[in-house]
């Protein structure tokens, strides 16, 4: 331990001209703190803890014996237990904590005593996975793209034709990504995720123009016939689709957060850029292809239906003809999601961001069981003096003098007061200059009213610390009555104040004593303790509990768990205690610190999401009546979206799931990729309908050619992304589950629901369209 802690002081370096690192001088260790013990009545003698390893066992026992006898350190420095010991340190900035914790663990490595070392805490586990997650994206994108076409392969069985959505989709995000990069943006956790948002979207709409073409092309056996006619039926609906996930994406520049309104930026750029590249590579790819490397291509005997086929006709029949069973089924799944989506808990906590077996992880467990806690947040206090005038000053004090010490006493102070008002520049100023004509009167006073002038003397000793709020008693009583308060909500392991320095000062002051474990009575005590503090080896240390002037003071708050709800729950819990127990006097208090930042995060983000997703919901309405003129049909394309939001959510809030960044993010992903099967759904029936004779037909015609197209879209991209299932960190299995989920439930709702609404409302609907 000794060995470690000097070895991470040395962790500095310069980056840019600045110095970057471990700040070693406030580094906590048995090395590098005090020992606060008496010295004899009225003094207090400061000893490092451990100046240098010990030597003996028994020598090891007693440093660990006066950790634990100083408040500040034991549950903080040394476990409840006994058995573990903690270093604690400091670092310039997040962005060095995974390269001091790899150095630290080389360094480890070099141990050979068996002892068990565990690294953690906030900001080395957002280093951590902002590190690990470029692996990961090395790894699961592969993997996803290699799915995605083994079954492409699968279904058009043509490995020349099948790279071309694959093509499709690395050109969108290297151009993407190229362009994020250019633009002077930083790749960070929401940027990082661009690629694997981008891919799906990217081949969407060039498995649609593959399905068509392979569907199509033995009847013409011409590639640049079927082709052409392939681009006009799909050319609008593309268009359509591209357009609503653009909205859905750009909608998050909406969102206060910068990271955030970087990612939907750079989508929805991902997303324009997929469908240029789409509507004229892969046409411009399938002419430039041989006639003959098409010979085997496409259905040859339509007269053999495939099992898709046949499954895709018996559910085309059964949705059109079973619609109230349907829309009823709909409907009761609609309440279980109401229900569900009521249960939703918004949460989160970058440590599990990692799977339970990840070192980071697992060193949370084990810390946060032996010690305080390993996520810090701090409170602060803070006083603001009232503004009087002089005049009005000299005026209070006057009378606070004439009833303490009498009329003559308040009479002198008046005019030696006003005497000097002219040439003093504060209150603080005055008090010097009167104390210092005090003196005197005091010398100068009769025996039977010295005691009156030296109860004067008191009075202004007492005023000129007064604006030095955090020395007063009642004041710092309070503090420590809101850390006893603290430990009952069972959110907070530890904290540590000004309150507890001044405490164990005044017990060391009175020979140890543990009945004198308490606040002074008075401002002068209090100061006191605090004088003999600047005698440590730390004395600097002082000015991270309280500012020089006394009028701000801080509590160090350690909590045995990060998720963002507890967090909330302590700042409820505070508001609520000082709002029945208010402070003795006016003080202001305000959080900060990495786990209540993440707080605010996440409040600006919930917000947010919910403010983009309602306007680019709102425009992507507006974009389907545009598209289908119609207020009827424009309705109808949004049930399926409604549907799969309703069913994604209620699923969170039924299981359990937090609602996070990634669960957050895909509200945009849903926006557009629900809409882009029922876009795709709607306009092929209304073409089909009219040159049909009657509503069976159009069903059977649409449950055909168009409705295989989607299935394969669903089965390709929705599977493909499967393979993040297996990545070690949390959000990718996130992103990889609800992405699949999301795709298969708008699937399904367009192909089951909308035949049956269309069954219920065919007449209305195509009588408004034609």
């Amino acid at each position: 331990i000794y060995s470690l802690a000097n070895y991470a002081k040395k962790l500095i370096w310069e980056t840019d001209g600045k110095k970057a690192g471990v700040i070693g001088v406030d580094l906590i260790s048995p090395s590098t703190v005090d020992n606060i013990e008496q010295g004899g009545l009225g003094t207090v003698r400061f000893e490092w803890l451990m100046e240098s390893p010990p030597s003996t066992r028994k020598e090891a026992l007693a440093i660990r014996e006066k950790a634990k006898r100083l408040p500040m350190l034991n549950g903080t420095l040394v476990s409840d237990s006994g058995d573990a010991l903690a270093i604690y340190i400091p670092i310039s900035s997040k962005n060095v904590s995974y390269a001091i914790s790899q150095k630290l663990r080389s360094k480890i490595a070099e141990f050979t005593n068996g002892d068990r070392y565990f690294i953690t805490g906030l900001p080395v586990a957002q280093d951590t996975f902002g590190k690990e997650m470029f692996v990961q994206m090395a790894i699961s994108a592969p993997m996803a793209m290699l799915l995605i076409f083994l079954l492409m392969m699968y279904f058009f069985r043509k490995a020349s034709l099948v790279l071309s959505p694959l093509l499709v989709a690395i050109i969108s995000v290297i151009s993407t990504m190229g362009l994020l990069v250019i633009s002077g943006n930083t790749i960070h956790i929401m940027s990082s995720m661009i690629p694997i948002f981008i891919m799906p979207i990217a081949v969407l709409d060039s498995v649609h123009i593959l399905s068509e073409f392979f569907d199509r092309y033995q009847s013409t056996k011409d590639r640049y016939q079927t082709i052409n006619t392939v681009m006009k039926e799909l050319f609008s609906p593309m268009l359509y689709t591209s357009l609503t996930t653009f909205c859905g994406f750009a909608s998050l520049a909406l969102t206060p957060i910068p990271p955030v309104q970087v990612f939907g930026i750079f989508v929805a750029i991902g997303v324009a850029i997929a469908w240029l590249v789409t509507v004229t590579f892969i046409p411009a790819f399938v002419v430039l292809m041989k006639e003959s490397s098409l010979e085997n291509f496409g259905i040859h005997d339509e007269s053999k239906p495939s099992l898709l086929s046949a499954a895709l006709l018996k559910l085309g029949v059964f949705s059109s003809t079973k619609p109230k069973l349907l829309i009823a089924a709909t409907c009761l799944l609609g309440v279980v999601s109401y229900y569900g989506i009521k249960h939703i808990q918004i949460n989160d906590n970058p440590v599990k961001w990692f799977t339970k077996s990840h070192e980071i992880r697992v060193a949370d467990a084990v810390l946060n069981k032996r010690f305080a806690g390993t996520y810090m947040a701090y409170l602060t206090f803070e006083y603001k003096p009232k503004r009087l005038s002089i005049d009005a000053y000299i005026n209070n004090l006057k009378k606070t003098i004439a009833q303490k010490t009498g009329k003559k006493q308040a009479n002198w102070f008046e005019a030696t007061a006003n005497k000097a008002k002219k040439s003093v520049a504060d209150k603080k100023e005055l008090l010097k200059y009167i104390s210092a004509k005090l003196d005197s009167q005091i010398e100068n006073a009769p025996d039977s009213e010295w005691e009156k002038w030296d109860e004067m003397g008191m009075i202004l000793s007492q005023e000129q610390l007064s604006d030095q709020i955090f020395k007063q008693p009642k004041v710092l009583n309070y503090i420590s009555g809101l850390q006893q308060y603290l430990l009952t909500t069972g959110l907070v392991g530890k904290s540590t104040s000004l309150a507890d320095l001044v405490k164990t000062i005044h017990r060391e002051l009175l020979l140890g004593d543990q009945k004198e474990y308490r606040i002074p009575a008075t401002p002068a005590g209090v100061a006191q303790t605090l004088i003999s503090f600047q005698n440590s080896h730390r004395p600097d240390d002082l000015w991270h509990l309280v500012t020089p002037n006394f009028q701000s003071a801080n509590i160090w708050i350690q909590l045995k768990s990060g998720d963002n709800k507890d967090m909330s729950a302590l700042t409820e819990a505070v508001e609520g205690y000082i709002s029945r127990n208010p402070p003795p006097v006016p003080l202001t208090h305000k959080w900060f610190g990495l786990t209540y930042i993440n707080v605010i995060w996440q409040r600006k983000m919930v917000r947010g999401m919910a403010e983009a997703f309602a306007s680019s919901f709102l425009v992507v309405f507006i974009l389907m009546v545009i598209l289908f003129r119609s207020v009827l049909w424009g309705i109808l394309s949004m049930v399926p979206l409604s549907v799969t939001i309703a069913a994604t959510y209620g699923l969170i809030g039924l299981v359990g799931k937090d609602y996070d960044m990634p669960i957050a993010v895909l509200s945009s992903l849903s926006l557009g990729l629900a809409v882009d099967y029922a876009i795709h759904f709607l306009a092929r029936i209304r073409e089909i309908h009219k040159n049909s004779s009657s509503w069976s037909n159009t069903i059977r015609a649409m449950f055909g050619e168009p409705a295989r197209a989607i299935t394969r879209n669903v089965i390709v991209v929705g599977t493909g992304f499967l393979p993040l299932l297996a990545a070690p960190l949390v959000p990718y299995k996130t992103v990889g589950f609800f992405i699949s989920s999301i795709l298969v439930l708008a699937g399904v709702a367009t192909l089951v629901l909308l035949p049956a609404l269309l069954a219920v409302l065919h007449r209305f609907a195509f009588k408004v369209n034609s």
